[in-house]
């Protein structure tokens, strides 16, 4: 059996996120979401929350139902070696994600050995990023129509918290 890895921050898991998925799992035996913390990134949601919510919407969703979520508790590539992944699956929806992706692509292949593979994501999604959705709902846009159920509300939760410190 194949095993793929879905690695990302996923604050907030989008529509997009679950639509690479989708398409994972039409090409690996076994997928595993990997939520990770990005020390590069500003997080909204705490990591548990995120873990959280993917399994939600895995569960939700017939197509990747069987999909497993994870913490990543440290390199992606040592997550993918434990799970004996053959590969790191990753959506694109432009030329600036592959600008992105292919020098982590390219690290990740000399630390371990394993390859990145890109999906691309369905053109009517491609406008949705999660940084996107974040600042859509600090000012008070509905982004239920961005997001899986349940998202929209612990997204709002969470800005609400940090607006009362």
């Amino acid at each position: 059996m194949t095993t793929a890895v879905c690695p990302g921050s996923f604050d907030p898991f989008t529509l997009g996120h679950l639509d690479v998925v989708r398409r994972t799992r039409a090409l690996f035996d076994v997928v595993v979401v990997g939520v990770a913390k990005n020390p590069g990134k500003a997080g909204l949601l705490p990591l548990e929350t995120r873990v959280d919510l993917v399994r939600a919407a895995l569960a939700a969703d017939p197509a990747t139902a069987d999909v497993r979520a994870e913490v990543v508790p440290g390199l992606v590539v040592d997550f993918c070696r434990d799970l004996g992944a053959a590969a790191i699956v990753k959506g694109l929806r432009g030329g600036a994600d592959l600008d992105a992706e292919t020098p982590m692509a390219l690290m990740n292949r000399h630390l371990s050995g394993v390859e990145t593979v890109y999906v691309t994501g369905d053109p009517a999604l491609s406008h949705i990023a999660s940084s996107l959705v974040k600042d859509i709902a600090r000012h008070g846009g509905a982004i239920e129509d961005l997001v899986p159920d349940g998202v929209a509300a612990a997204v709002r939760a969470a800005l609400e918290q940090r607006e009362e410190r």
